[in-house]
Parts: structure tokens; C-alpha cells; sequence
């Protein structure tokens, strides 16, 4: 018997490359869209609450999470967040006119590093063994 989320996993090689390359597609354009945005801020006086840092990793997490549930392995997740981190690298050179999207300070230094974390921890997260249910 099949469960849901072994109905969507790819068995074939073609099919692993297909995931694994949709995945990095995915998470190169979630790491462009987030390197834009993790800038953003709430501030309340002098205080300044990075609320777009937070949902930006929390972005990354949700991200690499669902693509290694929903692929079924540890190669798709690796694929988008090889998307989100080289994006993310190529975002932090100086562009046309010396501007720069992800500046040298502590929000900047977070972005640039916390991806690479996150990746690290859920592609390398044991696999949880599945326990057998007998019928009733």
C-alpha cells in the first residue's frame, strides 16, 4: 500500500534529474526574490524590526523542507538550496553604478550566511524511519 506522499516521489533517474532541476530553477528565483526583500524593516521609533530577514529565512526553511517531503529525498532539496545560495552569492557583488543588495552590516551578514545553515541542517537531517501499521 502506498501512502500519499510516496505516490509523488520520482523512481526513475529521468525523473530525479527532472525534480532536481525544477528544484534549483525554484530556489534560484526564491533566492533572488528574497535577496531583494530581506531588507525590509519595521521600525517603531528607533527600534527597526527586520521583519523581511525573518520571513526570508523562514521562506528558505519552508521551502527546502517541502521540496525534500514532497521530493522524497535529500537531491532535490539540495538542488533548490544550491539555487538560493548561488543566487544569493551572486546577488552580493557590487552592480552597475557600485550599488549593492546585500550590504555589509549585521542583516546583510545574517542573509549571507543563515541560507547556507538552513541548507545544511535539512539536507542532512536523518530520514526517520516509518513505522509499519498493520490492519485492524
Amino acid at each position: 500500500m502506498t501512502t500519499v506522499s510516496e505516490a509523488h516521489v520520482p523512481t526513475t533517474a529521468q525523473g530525479r534529474v527532472t525534480a532536481a532541476v525544477v528544484a534549483f530553477v525554484i530556489g534560484a528565483v526564491y533566492g533572488a526574490v528574497t535577496t531583494v526583500g530581506h531588507r525590509n524593516d519595521w521600525r517603531l521609533g528607533d527600534l527597526a524590526i527586520p521583519w523581511g530577514l525573518v520571513a526570508a529565512l523562514a521562506g528558505v526553511t519552508g521551502l527546502l523542507l517541502g521540496i525534500r517531503l514532497v521530493a522524497g529525498g535529500r537531491g532535490a532539496a539540495a538542488a533548490a538550496a544550491a539555487g538560493v545560495i548561488g543566487v544569493t552569492a551572486l546577488l552580493t557583488y557590487a552592480g552597475s553604478g557600485a550599488s549593492v543588495l546585500v550590504a555589509g552590516d549585521l542583516v546583510g551578514t545574517v542573509w549571507s550566511i543563515a541560507p547556507a545553515f538552513i541548507a545544511v541542517l535539512v539536507v542532512a537531517w536523518p530520514k526517520l524511519p516509518t513505522t509499519g501499521r498493520t490492519g485492524a
